[in-house]
């Protein structure tokens, strides 16, 4: 029981419920990527390429015809899907880039935010401690 216990207190830690979140969020942000490269980006540069399907690239291993699509020359055999992968790649070059931009924002907003808490605790002065503050009156007293 004391375990259920202790994983039940793990689980409720806001860093588990906040990576939760983000693996979500960043599951939903990875088919809005998906979407965006294979619908696109890929077009126009397929079409440059001769007007198929990026994805649909590959190089047949056991011997199939190259107007095939890529889940039919798979059906016959290997291939080496080189139109797959590279659009794949480009997934996660443009995934990469976007978490990393947002990174550097949040850690910009957090030293600026600890910027200003140094200038604000740098601004206000140190309060006297109570011992200096009776010494002083007592040296003023004598000065009298």
């Amino acid at each position: 029981m004391a375990m259920m216990q202790e994983f039940k207190e793990f689980a409720m830690k806001g860093n588990v419920v906040d990576l939760a979140v983000g693996v979500i969020i960043g599951g939903a942000f990875g088919k809005i990527v998906d979407s965006l490269v294979a619908d696109i980006i890929m077009p126009p540069i397929g079409k440059l390429f001769g007007g198929l399907d990026f994805a649909n690239y590959y190089i047949g291993l056991n011997g199939q015809a190259s107007n095939l699509s890529l889940v039919e020359a798979k059906k016959l055999g290997a291939v080496f899907a080189y139109g797959n992968f590279a659009t794949i790649l480009l997934n996660f070059i443009i995934l990469a880039f976007v978490i990393f931009q947002m990174v550097r924002l949040m850690n910009k907003a957090r030293n600026l935010s600890h910027k200003q808490a140094e200038e604000a605790a740098e601004a206000a002065p140190a309060p006297v401690p109570e011992d200096i503050a009776l010494l002083r009156e007592i040296r003023d007293s004598l000065k009298k």
